[in-house]
């Protein structure tokens, strides 16, 4: 009788060949290339459009090429562009990935999930990780037959991938090596164990036997979850709503998509009588203030006291393209505002923002102040507290540079309103810009989901701000064309050439005047993070560029009641409690101070 030799982690993946998912080892980040490709196909195709219009246009200059042009332009409207705009735009209100190579990635991230979860399942009893049964597999024919069955399903979606680089595939085929490894209880070659740390505590290497411990338990953990996608999972585990804080919309506030939310304060919390106004970004569901309990900006500042008001930007449609900067970053704050100081007569208003949402936020609030100081009366918002918002754009010190590169290289406005300027841009666009800003995200990310995944309620944990990552909201198409071009590339608020309407005819749609902020009294008190790529610290600078100075109130410290705040932490900071818990005790003193 044959001898059966034991099934090893290292010949499983060896018979898996190398796939998309292993090549461009030596990027920093994805590299969509085919969707780059197809991009690149579409400018040359506007910007020939374009040309054939200029020249149909010119007859006195192209003679008769300008009627072949125009009868060419009216063959390609009729045949290419009507029905591309008409699918794009129906792609778009659907939801889906108009990207047909980012769709495709979507159902591989899909499809490998279940199929990790269904090799996982049959070494589970019991909620627990059978080693018996994981013996038989990796010690008999049978066994080792449905083992590389699993491997050729596996291959087969990675050869359908559309990604080269640090990929959310290569993060979950991390996973299956994992996997791999715990069934056979032998490692791949002399690589890395997959979510091992390199010690322990500053001490020696866990040792093998630790590691297939603590790797039983990770995969008993995300098996009982169903947590091998995070996006699917995420959806599961919150049933699309996350926010744990109540609220009621403020009556008469709706404007187009845009509403403003009341927060209900806590039974048995006296107020303490100090309003707060916070502005979200425009990309993001409003819910990165209040993602879960004990994760939550809104909570924290309700317990102390403070009475709530938040700007819900919705989902915006195509009634939404249209609307600009002047309505989103001047509009919406005059009217809110004004509502809010209608309802609290006599009461102290202080704002705060996250990311763009203060990066708009601060020129309406300078606007604000030239209108009061014209008029003789005191700013009726003396106190702003900015969550990494960027105000310096530049290739220099503001840490923007790489962004600014890839907008130059990137960014065709041409085929943007081509394709969304009826119906905004979807998130997956956006997406683009964000892996620029954050190389490697979409692996470390899962990565450090599927590590933590050991450790007790890790994988619930995480689920309100995975939904969060990965459901972003469209952008206002206008107002994405003036956010990079104004904001982005020509450094409009830093320059103060940033124009907004006004009630005062002297001041509607001239530059705001940014140093009216500590003409007006108003203090200004940045937080923000050396980790933070999305808003390096040389681009958050507003309260050294307008706040109030006063001797030895501007600095940078971690401790006290100051103009700024550096820390060592990314953006999205608000995940970890002990991180909120220290922002929200620096931000209160501030605040009451």
């Amino acid at each position: 009788m044959k001898e059966i030799q034991k099934a090893s982690a290292s010949e499983l993946t060896m018979a898996m060949g190398l796939t998309p998912v292993d090549s461009g080892a030596s990027y920093r980040t994805n590299i969509p290339w085919k969707s780059n490709a197809a991009y690149d196909q579409l400018k040359a195709y506007f910007h020939y459009r374009d040309l054939l219009g200029v020249m149909g246009s010119n007859p006195m200059i192209y003679g008769p090429l300008a009627y072949a042009a125009n009868w060419q332009k009216e063959l390609l409207d009729v045949f290419v562009t009507g029905p591309l705009r008409n699918k794009v735009r129906s792609a778009v209100r659907k939801g889906a990935n108009l990207d047909i190579y980012s769709e495709g990635n979507a159902r591989v991230y899909a499809r490998y999930g279940e199929l990790l979860h269904e090799l996982t399942d049959r070494f589970i009893t019991d909620g627990r990780f059978d080693r018996q049964k994981a013996f038989t597999a990796a010690n008999t024919s049978r066994g080792h037959e449905l083992l590389r069955g699993y491997i050729g399903r596996f291959q087969e979606l990675e050869y359908e991938y559309n990604l080269v680089g640090l990929t959310r595939l290569k993060a979950m085929k991390e996973l299956l090596k994992s996997l791999l490894i715990t069934i056979t209880e032998s490692p791949i070659g002399n690589d890395a164990l997959p979510f091992s740390p390199a010690s322990d505590n500053g001490g020696s290497r866990p040792s093998f036997l630790e590691y297939l411990e603590e790797s039983r338990r990770r995969l008993e953990n995300l098996h009982r979850m169903k947590a091998f996608d995070i996006m699917a999972f995420s959806e599961a585990a919150t049933g699309g709503k996350i926010g744990c804080c109540p609220y009621e919309n403020v009556a008469g506030s709706n404007m187009h998509s845009v509403s403003l939310r009341h927060y209900l304060t806590p039974p048995g919390v006296k107020r303490n009588g100090r309003i707060l106004y916070l502005a979200t970004p425009l990309i993001n569901k409003p819910e990165l203030f209040d993602l879960a309990k004990d994760k939550s900006v809104v909570e924290g500042l309700l317990e102390r006291g403070y009475d709530i008001y938040l700007v819900d930007y919705g989902d915006p449609g195509p009634r939404e393209s249209g609307l600009g900067l002047d309505f989103y970053g001047g509009t919406v704050h005059r009217t809110y505002l004004d509502m809010i100081a209608a309802m609290n007569p006599g009461q102290e208003i202080s704002a705060m923002g996250y990311c763009m949402g203060g990066t708009l936020l601060l020129p309406y609030l300078a606007r604000r102040a030239e209108e009061r100081l014209r008029e003789g009366r005191p700013m009726d918002v003396r106190k702003v507290v900015l969550m990494a918002c960027p105000v310096q754009f530049d290739d220099g010190p503001s840490g923007q540079g790489p962004m600014r590169s890839f907008i130059r290289k990137r960014y065709d406005p041409l085929v943007m309103e081509n394709l969304f300027g009826d119906v905004n841009v979807p998130p997956q666009v956006i997406q683009a810009g964000m892996n620029e800003i954050q190389p490697g995200i979409h692996y470390t990310v899962p990565l450090g989901f599927y590590g933590r995944a050991a450790y007790p309620g890790a994988i619930e944990d995480a689920a309100p701000f995975l939904y969060w990552l990965t459901h972003g909201t469209k952008f206002p198409a206008r107002a994405h064309r003036e956010w990079l071009a104004h904001v982005f590339l020509e450094n409009r608020i830093a320059e103060e050439r940033y124009p907004l309407p006004s009630s005062n005819p002297a001041l509607d749609g001239k530059a705001v005047n940014m140093d009216s902020l500590r003409e007006a009294g108003v203090s200004i008190f940045d937080y923000r993070g050396r980790r933070d790529p999305i808003a390096p610290p040389g681009s958050c600078v507003a309260s050294e560029k307008w706040g109030l100075r006063e001797e030895g109130n501007l600095s940078i410290s971690t401790n006290g009641l100051n103009r700024t705040i550096e820390k060592n932490i990314g953006h999205i900071f608000v995940v970890s409690k002990k991180l909120l818990g220290e922002f929200l005790v620096a931000a209160s003193r501030f605040l009451e101070g």
